[in-house]
């Protein structure tokens, strides 16, 4: 169990670096709006913030996955809670995914 704990602070840490880096490059787009500078450039760094929320979206699904999802199944005798640990995780696939 302290593997998983482990893991996790691990996780946790890489996607707030991550997302403290996010926001830097959002406050970078915000300078960039207000000082007027060129279209495809503000646009080249919205893709690459895009990008770098859909890294953190699948390290949290990752996360997910391999704690909360495996835990209920491997632990649970409960046939209804399973399937309702893996629909939520579908659903949260298709919303992730769009």
């Amino acid at each position: 169990m302290i593997e998983v704990e482990e893991k996790m602070k691990c996780d946790k840490d890489a996607v707030i670096k991550r997302l403290r880096r996010i926001e830097g490059q959002v406050k970078g787009i915000q300078r960039m709006v207000n000082d007027g500078k060129y279209c495809v450039d503000i646009l080249i760094q919205v893709a690459a913030v895009r990008s770098a929320i859909d890294k953190v979206g699948g390290i949290i699904l990752e996360n997910h996955v391999k704690t909360c999802v495996k835990n209920t199944i491997e632990n649970s005798s409960d046939t209804a809670e399973k399937d309702k640990v893996i629909d939520e995780l579908m659903y949260t696939m298709l919303k992730f995914m769009k």
